[in-house]
């Protein structure tokens, strides 16, 4: 079953690489969506594919790249409209 889920994540993720290793990532699962910093610190993400997937790809949020310090990660499920084309850095 295919997915959508909104998703915020908090703690030290920006200047980290966060953006573009979860846009690496999303694209090798072949994932749909988008990740992009936001003015308070933290990064969200659009992510829609396959629900197992997806759990995947929530599972590696939760820690991120290598010097990224994850203090919180908040998922929210939206419905899927097949609008969305590849995944994005906004």
């Amino acid at each position: 079953m295919r997915i959508t889920v909104f998703v915020k994540i908090f703690g030290i993720v920006q200047g980290v690489f966060y953006r573009k290793s979860t846009y690496d990532k999303a694209t090798e699962m072949g994932l749909k969506g988008w990740v992009k910093n936001c003015e308070d610190g933290s990064v969200e993400a659009v992510f829609e594919g396959e629900e197992s997937t997806v759990e995947q790809i929530l599972d590696w949020c939760h820690q991120g790249p290598e010097k990224a310090r994850v203090s919180g990660v908040e998922v929210s499920p939206m419905n899927t409209n097949d609008e969305l084309v590849g995944f994005t850095i906004l």
